[in-house]
């Protein structure tokens, strides 16, 4: 194999040398300057960030067990860009005292999930797959916990590694009865091998099964809220944006290609748990006060809503599910970097905290209420366009009982959403929230997610790009 064969792998071996060099800052730093890893470990991924626009080589590696193609890259960009504003926003929060002896482990815990990620993105084979997903998943759980002197902040990460470990015991046995039945592990030898006969359907079951533990979809999403409310909320919004993100990257691709022979069967079984996910999702995010866990239910509400564009089994159905995702990374974060924000400086996470805000914080007040209007898919900013997409997707295949059904949810999100919306600029409060000013590395943040929300909506070409490289890659 020559070196520039390994160029293919450029953006794991970047993330791989910033992991290393974060290992060698810590040790380098004293206990009182361990703080200049921040800035050191932002300006690092920035640059990646970057570099991964650079137009790269395509091919594959060990056998068929990587590729990499534009789709791909397209994928891992916008994987790259969350995680970055996930960092921005992180900035105040990580340095302060309470967190000075555990930066690094933050950090390196969160590019070493990207890197999981990344390999689990280019997978060719069941293997390469399964070894990503462990390395995006058991450093997650890690995270959850890293609070760990809270309670509930280490009941999150118990949690989370027990569901893990029992979702990916369950992933890998339907796995391992694909490999029994078809002789092969990788995608282009097991595709001309599936059918619809018993033992693989239940081999996709289990699959199935597995992977929607991943996306948080019903029944599978118990473990979402608890999870999400016990975590610190800029680990909270990484788990809800950058890992629900990649997971449903891999299963769009896994079902389009290994599972397409029997793309009858696993449709029935979306557009049922579409159903059950997004209905689900809206019903509970309606009597919720904790904001976390507000966003939880919103979060797996929106995997149904992701769902439409899957069934559609087409490249069309994949441009709309991965601009969707794009829409989806800055409109989540926008909302969690201001209940970060407010929690930061006031410890306050319930929605009556919020009543009168508008009053003593506009600006906040304002992001916030542009990323819920995204996420509810309220004209005119990007999430609109990203579930007009979605629902489009749908009806290309003729679901249009599926889009009706939809469409009823998307009006019950309405509500929900608009209630912290209400709080802020309606409800009045004798003792508001006191203003304050966010830290410029917050306001980045968020002024990335506005200037994203708005701009991906307008900007055709960008939609133009994603489904360019969907119908080509």
């Amino acid at each position: 194999m020559a070196l520039s064969d390994f160029l293919l792998m450029r953006n794991e071996l970047l993330l791989t040398l910033i992991a290393i060099i974060i290992v060698v800052a810590e040790l380098a730093f004293s206990p009182q300057k361990q703080h200049k890893i921040v800035s050191m470990t932002l300006w690092l991924f920035f640059a990646i960030t970057i570099a991964g626009f650079i137009p790269a080589a395509k091919g594959v590696l060990f056998g068929g067990m990587f590729h990499n193609s534009e789709l791909t890259i397209l994928m891992k960009n916008i994987l790259n860009i969350a995680v970055l504003i996930v960092f921005i926003q992180s900035y105040s929060w990580i340095k302060k005292p309470e967190n000075n002896y555990k930066i690094a482990e933050y950090f390196l815990l969160i590019v070493s999930t990207l890197i999981g990620m990344n390999f689990m993105i280019s997978s060719g084979d069941f293997l390469m797959f399964y070894l990503g997903l462990e390395l995006a998943t058991i450093p997650v759980a890690a995270l959850a916990a890293y609070d760990r002197y809270k309670n509930k902040s280490a009941e999150a990460g118990v949690k989370l590694i027990l569901s893990s470990a029992l979702s990916s015991a369950i992933l890998l046995y339907g796995i391992s009865m694909i490999y029994g039945s078809t002789g092969s592990i990788y995608f282009a030898e097991v595709v001309p091998r599936i059918s619809s006969n018993p033992l693989q359907t239940l081999a996709f079951i289990f699959f199935f099964a597995g992977m929607a533990f991943k996306i948080s979809l019903v029944p599978f999403h118990l473990w979402a809220a608890d999870v999400y409310e016990g975590a610190p909320i800029n680990i909270t919004s990484y788990l809800s944006v950058v890992s629900k993100g990649a997971a449903v990257f891999i299963f769009t691709i896994i079902l389009f290609t290994v599972f397409s022979p029997v793309m009858a069967m696993w449709k029935d079984v979306l557009y049922i748990i579409s159903i059950l996910t997004m209905t689900v999702g809206n019903l509970f995010a309606l009597r919720q006060q904790n904001m976390k866990r507000f966003l939880a239910f919103s979060s797996i509400a929106q995997a149904g809503f992701i769902l439409l564009g899957i069934i559609d089994g087409s490249q069309f159905g994949m441009t709309s599910v991965i601009y969707f995702v794009l829409i989806y990374v800055f409109s989540n974060l926008g909302a969690f970097g201001v209940v970060a924000a407010i929690s930061n400086v006031t410890g306050k996470e319930t929605m009556s905290d919020y009543n009168g805000f508008y009053r003593t914080n506009p600006k906040l007040s304002l992001v916030m209420m542009l990323s819920l209007f995204s996420l509810a898919g309220i004209p005119p900013v990007a999430g609109f366009f990203g579930k007009f997409f979605l629902f489009a997707s749908a009806a290309h295949q003729g679901y249009y009982w599926l889009v009706f059904i939809a469409v009823l949810n998307a009006t019950i999100s309405l509500y929900y959403y608009l209630m912290p919306v209400k709080a802020m600029f309606i409800n009045k409060s004798d003792s508001p929230i006191v203003f304050f000013r966010s830290d410029g590395m917050t306001r980045l943040g968020l002024l990335i997610c506005v200037a994203g929300m708005v701009v991906v909506g307008f900007a055709s070409a960008i939609y133009e790009y994603i489904r360019m490289l969907s119908f080509g890659g």
